[in-house]
C-alpha cells in the first residue's frame, strides 16, 4: 500500500520528530556529551574535557529508555566498568600483545554480555568503546590515573544530568514512550486500511502488516517496562500516573479491535467492488487512523484532541448504505452483508472507543480517573543477572557464545591488519566491527550497508562543509548540528545517524588540528575494513541462520494462539470473561506474532541457499495472523454481547476440533511420530445454518467455521516446513 505524504503533512512530521523521545534524548547526550569540552576549553584544557565526554558518552550508551532504577543501575555500573577498563587498557598499551589478548579476551566477555539483555549489552558496547579509544595510547602512569578519573567525573557528571531530567519530568518519558507506540498502531491502522481498496495487492500489504506488527509489539513493551515498572506511576497513584496507565490499557484494547476487523476481504471485493462501499470504509479508517495520531501528538505537546466532525456523518452515511443494499434486488449473500455490517459496528466502536481516549485529557474526567486495579506485574518480565545464565552459555549451541567467539576473533584480525598498516586512526577499524556484529546475520548485514553508505555519504557532507565554512563560529555550530543528529537517530534510523556522525568527526578533528582530507580517506578506508571483515565473521565464522531456531518459535506461536483461542472459546460455552488471564493470553500472542515476523523477516536478508522453506513459514505466519484476527473478533462479540449470546453448544465439537489441529500442527512442526493423520479433518454442522436462524446465531457459527478452517490450513502448510 503506498501511503502519500501531503506538504501539509510534512512541518507535522518535523514537529512530532522534535518532540518524540529520539530527539529529547539527542538534546540530552549532545548536552551532556559537548558541555565539559566547551567549559574546558576555555581554560586551554580540550584535551581533559574530551576525556570527560568521552566518559559521558559510554554513560549516555547505558541511558537507554526504560526504568528509571534500570538506567540510574545501568549507568553507574557502566561509568565503574569503563574506569576501570580504561585503566586497564592503558597499563596494557606499554605491549602490542598484552592490548591483543585484552582485545580478544574483552571483546568476548562483554559481547556475552548479550545473555543478559539488551542493557547489560549496552554496558558491554561502552566498555568495548573504552578499548578501542585508548588502545593506541602510552601514557606515563600519573596521566594513567587521571585519564581514567576524568572518565569516571564524565560519567559521574552525565549520570547526575540524565537522573536530574527525571526528577524535573518524572513522565515525560513515559509519556513521549506512549505517544510513540500509539503512533505505531495509527499506522498499522493505516495498513489495514489498505485491504479495502480496489485492486491491491494482497501479499504485498500483508508482508507491510506484519511489519507494522513487530513495530507496535516492541513499542507496547516498552511501554508497559515505562509505566507498569515506575513506582511514580504504579505505586504513587498520581493524576498524571492514572491517565498514563488508563490510555496505554484502552490503546492495547483498541488494537485488538483493529486487528478483529479482518474479513477474507477477496470475498467482499468481488461481491461489492462495484457498489463502492469498500472505498468508503478504507476513506473512515484512514479518518480513523488521523484521530490516532492527534492522541499521539496531544501526548507530546499537552493539547487536547478533538474528534473530527465528518466521522459520524461518515458513519451514519455508511449505514445507510449497507440498509440499502440490503434491500436491493441484487444478489448479495446473507454472510457477505453480515460481515459489513460487522465491519461497521466494529468501526464504530472504534470510534467509540478513540472518543473515551480523547475524554481523559479533559480536567474535568482526570479527576475522575481511579486507580487501575490491572496487576501489572503479570505483564512485565524480570532480567535475572546470575553466574548460571553465563555459564549454561558457554556452548556452541548457543548464538550468543557463537557471536562472541565472531566478535573476538574478527576483533583480533582487525588489530593485527590496524597494526601491521600503522594507520594514524586504525582504531576505526575495530570500532566499525564493533558497532556492526551483532548476533543475527540479516541485523549485521544491515548494519554494515548503513554504515558504509552512511559513512560515504557524512563524508562527503564534512568535506563540502570544511571547504566553503571557514568561520569558527559557524564550523561550532554545524558540529553541534551534527552531534545532535548522531544522537537523536542512533536509536531511530541508524543510517542517518552515521550520515551526521561522519562530519561531526571531521569537523571535531579539524578543530583539533588533524587534518581532514586525508581523514576522510582514512575514514572510508577503516570503514570498509572493519565492515569486510564484519560481514566475512558473520558469514563464515560460526554464522547463525535463522532457519535453527524458527521451528521453537513456530510452536510458541502456535502455543500463543492455541491458549487465546481456548480462552476466547470458553466464554461461548458457560465461562465468564476473566479480565487479567485474557489480557496475559492476547498479550502473549502480541509478543509471539512479533518474534515470528521478525525471525521471517531476519531470514528474507539471508542468503537464498539459507532461507529454507521461506515461501511456506512466509504463509504459516499469514495463516497465524488470520488465526488470531478471528480469535480477536470473536472475543469483542463475546464481551460487547455477553448477556444476549445465544445458545450455540452444537459447535463445541467446531471448537475441540480446531484445539485438536493446531495440537497436531505442532506435533507436525515438531516432527513427532505421536502425529494422529485422523484428527486432521474439517467438521461441518448443519444445526446453526437453517434459516431460521438468527444474525448473531450465523455471524457466530460463520467465525467457529473461519477458525477451523484457518486451523486445518495450518496443519496442511505445517507437514510442507523443513526446518
Amino acid at each position: 500500500m503506498e501511503i502519500t505524504i501531503s506538504p501539509k503533512k510534512i512541518p507535522n512530521e518535523v514537529k512530532g520528530f522534535v518532540l518524540s523521545q529520539y530527539f529529547g534524548d539527542g538534546l540530552r547526550i549532545t548536552f551532556g556529551v559537548v558541555l565539559p569540552s566547551l567549559i574546558l576549553a576555555q581554560f586551554d584544557l580540550l584535551k581533559i574535557g574530551i576525556t570527560f565526554s568521552l566518559g559521558a558518552v559510554c554513560a549516555s550508551i547505558a541511558d537507554s529508555p526504560g526504568p528509571i532504577s534500570h538506567r540510574r543501575n545501568a549507568m553507574f555500573l557502566t561509568i565503574g566498568l569503563v574506569t576501570i577498563i580504561s585503566l586497564l587498557t592503558s597499563l596494557c598499551s606499554v605491549s602490542v600483545y598484552l592490548s591483543a589478548a585484552l582485545v580478544v579476551a574483552l571483546s568476548f566477555l562483554f559481547s556475552m554480555l548479550y545473555v543478559y539483555g539488551a542493557r547489560a549489552a549496552s554496558m558491554g558496547v561502552a566498555a568495548l568503546l573504552v578499548i578501542i579509544i585508548g588502545i593506541d595510547d602510552i601514557r606515563p602512569l600519573n596521566e594513567i590515573l587521571f585519564y581514567s578519573l576524568y572518565i569516571f567525573l564524565g560519567g559521574i557528571w552525565y549520570a547526575l544530568l540524565s537522573l536530574s531530567i527525571y526528577q524535573i519530568m518524572p513522565y515525560r518519558l513515559a509519556r513521549l514512550s506512549l505517544a510513540e507506540s500509539i503512533s505505531e498502531i495509527a499506522t498499522f491502522m493505516r495498513i489495514k486500511s489498505g485491504f479495502y481498496k480496489e485492486e491491491m495487492d494482497y501479499d504485498e500489504n500483508y508482508k507491510k502488516l506484519i511489519e507494522a506488527q513487530i513495530t507496535v509489539n516492541e513499542k507496547l513493551d516498552a511501554v508497559r517496562e515505562q509505566l507498569f515498572k515506575n513506582p511514580k506511576i504504579v505505586e504513587e497513584n498520581t493524576q498524571e500516573g492514572r491517565l498514563l496507565l488508563v490510555i496505554f490499557v484502552d490503546m492495547v484494547d483498541l488494537y485488538e479491535q483493529i486487528m478483529s476487523t479482518f474479513y477474507n476481504y477477496q470475498k467482499l471485493h468481488k461481491q461489492f467492488d462495484h457498489t463502492g462501499i469498500l472505498v468508503d470504509f478504507e476513506h473512515i479508517l484512514n479518518l480513523l487512523a488521523e484521530q490516532i495520531d492527534e492522541i499521539s501528538e496531544s501526548l507530546k505537546d499537552g493539547s487536547k484532541p478533538e474528534i473530527n466532525l465528518l466521522l459520524p456523518r461518515k458513519l451514519d452515511k455508511l449505514k445507510s448504505r449497507i440498509e440499502n443494499l440490503s434491500l436491493n434486488n441484487e444478489d448479495f449473500s446473507v454472510v457477505g452483508l453480515q460481515a459489513l455490517r460487522n465491519i461497521e459496528i466494529n468501526v464504530e466502536n472504534i470510534l467509540n472507543r478513540i472518543k473515551k481516549i480523547n475524554g481523559y485529557f479533559k480536567a474535568k474526567e482526570q479527576h475522575k480517573l481511579s486507580r487501575n486495579d490491572l496487576k501489572t506485574t503479570a505483564f512485565t518480565t524480570s532480567q535475572v543477572y546470575d553466574l548460571d545464565t553465563f555459564l549454561d552459555n558457554l556452548n556452541l549451541k548457543s548464538e550468543n557464545f557463537r557471536h562472541a567467539l565472531r566478535v573476538s576473533g574478527m576483533m583480533l584480525i582487525g588489530f593485527i591488519i590496524a597494526q601491521s598498516t600503522q594507520f594514524l586512526h586504525s582504531n576505526w577499524i575495530l570500532l566499525t566491527i564493533m558497532v556492526i556484529m551483532k548476533p543475527a546475520y540479516s541485523l549485521t548485514k544491515e548494519r554494515n550497508l548503513d554504515r558504509l553508505f552512511g559513512t560515504i555519504g557524512g563524508a562527503l557532507i564534512g568535506m563540502l562543509i570544511l571547504n566553503y565554512v571557514t568561520d569558527r563560529y559557524w564550523l561550532f555550530g554545524i558540529l553541534l548540528i551534527c552531534m545532535l543528529g548522531t544522537y537523536s537517530f542512533q536509536r531511530k534510523t541508524y543510517l542517518v545517524s552515521v550520515v551526521f556522525m561522519t562530519p561531526f568527526i571531521l569537523i571535531l578533528f579539524d578543530f583539533l588540528g588533524m587534518g581532514s582530507r586525508a581523514l576522510l580517506i582514512e575514514r572510508v578506508y577503516d570503514t570498509a575494513i572493519g565492515g569486510g571483515l564484519a560481514f566475512i565473521g558473520s558469514y563464515v565464522l560460526l554464522p547463525h541462520w535463522e532457519h535453527k531456531k524458527l521451528k521453537n518459535t513456530l510452536i510458541e506461536m502456535l502455543e500463543a494462539n492455541l491458549a487465546y483461542y481456548h480462552q476466547v472459546s470458553q466464554m461461548y460455552f458457560g465461562e465468564e470473561y476473566q479480565r487479567v488471564p485474557y489480557k496475559i493470553v492476547r498479550k502473549e500472542v502480541f509478543v509471539r506474532s512479533a518474534n515470528l515476523a521478525s525471525g521471517l523477516q531476519r531470514m528474507f536478508s539471508e542468503p537464498k541457499h539459507k532461507q529454507m522453506s521461506i515461501k511456506e513459514v512466509h504463509k504459516f505466519s499469514v495463516l497465524n495472523h488470520l488465526l488470531s484476527s478471528y480469535v480477536a473478533t470473536l472475543a469483542l462479540y463475546s464481551r460487547e454481547h455477553f448477556d444476549t449470546l445465544p445458545s450455540i453448544e452444537s459447535l463445541e465439537v467446531i471448537s475441540t476440533n480446531t484445539e485438536v489441529l493446531i495440537k497436531e500442527a505442532m506435533k507436525i512442526i515438531e516432527k513427532s511420530e505421536f502425529v494422529v493423520k485422523e484428527n486432521i479433518q474439517l467438521l461441518k454442522i448443519k444445526s446453526v445454518n437453517t434459516e431460521d436462524a438468527d444474525e448473531s446465531t450465523i455471524l457466530i457459527a460463520e467465525q467457529f467455521m473461519n477458525i477451523q478452517k484457518v486451523a486445518y490450513d495450518i496443519c496442511k502448510i505445517s507437514e510442507r516446513i523443513e526446518l
